[in-house]
Parts: structure tokens; sequence; C-alpha cells
């Protein structure tokens, strides 16, 4: 596999994968806990999928008490994937990196804890595994309105659809700074 660091936030990892192929498709190892350990340090506890059709925007989400990094990777469809920075006192707080993950690129993100993360369905669906860090908190859970100024996030989609609960998520200057994660870099 093939790691390469986000120009914009160092700490987030694309994982290019390395996929024997031939005539009759391919062999994609997911997730190998011994070679991961090597570039991420931390262990997985929980794995979720989640099923979104053509311009379905989920994010941007974060839990508090539990925070969770996450190894992303697309079964099938293609996304466009975001994760912000929201570690106060960290060098890039406020800066987001984003990537097009597809079942075709293969790439995968690994988006550790202390970040803000999103992504919308660019595809006709999309069907996205996380291998998470810590278990889901539905106490702990926040989130970051998705089309907050302050972070201008390219999204390719202008008028996605969206959950109740996302439309209604404060800017991240409305955000109590208390409720954002110590960078502890």
């Amino acid at each position: 596999m093939r790691i390469t660091r986000s120009n914009q936030i160092p700490d987030v990892l694309l994982i290019e994968p390395v996929m024997p192929a031939d005539g009759r498709g391919y062999f994609l190892e997911l997730f190998h806990e011994a070679r991961c350990r090597e570039i991420i340090p931390a262990r997985f506890v929980q794995d979720n999928v989640s099923f979104s059709r053509r311009g379905v925007l989920r994010g941007l989400h974060y839990q508090l008490k539990n925070p969770q990094g996450k190894l992303v990777s697309v079964l099938d469809g293609e996304i466009f994937d975001v994760a912000v920075d929201i570690r106060r006192g960290s060098p890039t707080f406020g800066a987001h990196t984003a990537i097009l993950l597809s079942a075709e690129n293969h790439l995968q993100v690994y988006i550790p804890e202390g970040f803000a993360h999103g992504f919308c369905v660019t595809g006709e669906r999309a069907l996205v595994h996380y291998k998470c860090t810590a278990y889901y908190d539905p106490a702990g859970e926040r989130g970051i309105r998705w089309d907050d100024p302050s972070l201008a996030i390219p999204w390719p989609v202008a008028d996605p659809v969206l959950s109740e609960r996302d439309r209604s998520l404060p800017t991240m200057d409305a955000v109590e700074e208390m409720v954002f994660p110590v960078y502890e870099g």
C-alpha cells in the first residue's frame, strides 16, 4: 500500500492499496491490522456501512466525548469526502481536505480523532465503509453546518439532500469553543 499525507492537513492520510488484478477481476485487501498499525497508531473497534443515493450529503459530524478516528472506503459508487480539522490549538484548525473516493479508485482515507467528517454522493449511489477507533456515542454527537462560509468547502452539489438534523447544524463560529476537541500534537 502507498501512503500519502494530505497537503492541506498532514494528519489526514490517503491510502492507496496494492490490488492484484487480472481478466477475472481483482483482489482487494481492505484492512490488515499489522500493516495498518505501522501507519495508524489506533485500534479499530467498530465497522459501519452507510448507503446513500445521488445528491445526499452527510455531515459534517464529530463526537466530542468519544472521538472517532475513521478509515473510510467506498465499496460501491463515488463520494466527495471531506475532513475538517476542529482541534483547538491545531496549526490547521478550520482547514479542510477533500478527496474523491470511489469503488473504481479504491482509495481510502484515514481521518484521525478531532476532525469533523462529511461526504456527498457524486454518482448514482454510494456504499461507504468506515472502520472506527471508538464506539458510536449518540450523546456525544455534534456537527457543523455543511455550507459554513468560513470553511469554503467546494462541494460538488448546490442543493444536496440533507437530514433534518444536518440542515439545522451550527456554523463553526456559532459553536462554543469548548465543544471542540483539543489539539495534542
